[in-house]
């Protein structure tokens, strides 16, 4: 084991470049300039594996299994957001435990219980504080703002200044011709401006790596996820394997998302390779293959408002990713009552329900809007026996071009690659490599306190 000294002269880095797959990213390596790639795929690395049950195979349950050391049945988190408030055990608290700087940017269901954070800035749908700073409080506020709005390309003025500002103040000079080329260049490519935030994530993390100089720092990035589940069907590689495609209304046929993202990825990944004194784990948590169907997405615009016309009383309401939120009561009572209303709530004409999660915790539900068709202005509901039309409480997210898959892509520098799982480990090894590089041992109370969840 590592003694004091040893420990606080390492830095490590993890990436958590989520859900990318890595087999397609390889076929892109072989027509494409992608070094960085090219060069994680030539070094050490493991596929990692996931749960066997679909409904497992969630971000925010295999990260949560990545920072915990636990399997989704030991750790009990199934819903984004949900880290908050539990015992569950997770390595940025227990490595500050150890005398240890930590940094964290966005790292996906993961609640904030440090006492002396380098940098905390949460993920745009998980309620926990951000470190004091000013600059994480606004920048928290307004990545929360713009993401959890983007289905309906809404951003508040507040929001746009503060990215603005923190556009001003983090960017590094030699990414500028790449930020201008991807904001004038977004209007009708939303893909875009997912990357714009995660190379605007990217420059914040390395610019306070630099300066604060942790121990260990996590940085999430969701473009690849998010460009994936909205536009595999236009990757190359999977148009040789399908002939399922996007309509040329939803994305042109000659775009390639899927090359742009890592296009960009890959100058990302390459800074990290060349940073200095410092080993680096990117890693993908699970990955995802093209869809076996077409399946349209849609989020409610306002939750709120959605709610009292449905007459449901509530105590307050959370947005969480895409198509879910989060809906709290003042009684048991009121959320079954609840619970059965959004159950009933049927499309006129069929029998398809608009809501079918509704996952009730006592005094609150989770809630999915799972109607998979287009909502055109012709569909409407039918509430109290009067009928509304559906398109007006909507905004159109995505056609769903990938699934989620239990295989996930770890690589490794030299310094941390004897620590690395074994090929097929579940992802939860991760926890496991990145305490022994640092020489912390799982703690022996680790299985004890979950048991009080």
């Amino acid at each position: 084991m590592l003694d004091a000294t040893d420990a606080q002269n390492r830095k490590l880095i993890l990436v958590e470049l989520n859900e990318v797959n890595f087999d397609v990213a390889s076929r892109y390596a072989q027509t494409q300039r992608l070094p960085a790639f090219n060069k994680l795929l030539a070094g050490p690395g493991v596929r990692t594996t996931a749960e066997k049950r679909y409904e497992e195979l969630e971000p925010w349950i295999q990260w949560s299994s990545a920072h915990s050391g636990l399997t989704a049945q030991e750790h009990g988190v199934f819903r984004l957001g949900d880290m908050v408030g539990t015992k569950v055990p997770q390595m940025f608290e227990q490595l500050e435990q150890q005398g240890l700087s930590v940094g964290c940017i966005s790292a996906m269901n993961a609640e904030n219980r440090l006492h002396a954070p380098a940098y905390f800035i949460p993920d745009p749908w998980t309620k926990t504080s951000s470190d004091t700073s000013w600059w994480s409080r606004v920048l928290t506020d307004a990545v929360s703002q713009a993401v959890n709005d983007n289905a309906q390309a809404r951003i508040s003025a507040k929001s746009a200044l503060h990215l603005a500002l923190g556009l001003l103040r983090f960017a590094q000079p030699k990414h500028y011709g790449l930020y201008w080329r991807l904001v004038s260049q977004s209007r009708g490519a939303s893909w875009r401006k997912a990357l714009v935030l995660d190379l605007l994530l990217h420059d914040l993390h390395t610019r306070l790596f630099a300066s604060r100089k942790p121990n260990f720092s996590t940085l999430f990035l969701n473009a690849g996820a998010h460009i994936q589940h909205h536009y595999f069907f236009n990757a190359q590689p999977i148009k040789e394997q399908t002939e399922l495609r996007n309509p040329s209304w939803y994305v042109s046929p000659q775009a390639d998302p899927i090359a742009e993202m890592l296009q960009v990825y890959d100058q990302i990944l390459g800074e990290y390779q060349a940073m200095p004194n410092t080993d680096v784990i990117i890693a993908t948590g699970l990955s995802q293959r093209p869809y076996d169907r077409v399946k349209f997405y849609y989020r409610l615009k306002d939750h709120a408002a959605f709610l009292r016309l449905l007459g449901i009383p509530f105590y307050a309401v959370h947005p969480r990713m895409t198509r879910d939120f989060l809906i709290e009561f003042e009684s048991p009572q009121q959320a079954e009552a609840a619970q059965q209303r959004l159950a009933n709530i049927k499309i006129v004409g069929g029998d398809e329900v608009l809501f079918g999660e509704t996952d009730n915790r006592g005094t609150s539900l989770f809630v999915t809007l799972t109607y998979p068709h287009e909502i055109d202005e012709s569909v409407a509901i039918e509430i109290d026996g009067d009928k509304h039309l559906l398109s007006p409480h909507v905004a159109f997210v995505a056609i769903k071009n990938g699934m989620h898959q239990e295989d996930g892509f770890a690589f490794f520098t030299l310094g941390v690659a004897p620590y690395a799982p074994k090929d097929r480990d579940h992802v939860k090894e991760l926890y496991s490599t990145v305490m022994q590089y640092f020489g912390a041992a799982k703690s022996a109370t680790h299985s004890d306190k979950l048991r009080t969840i």
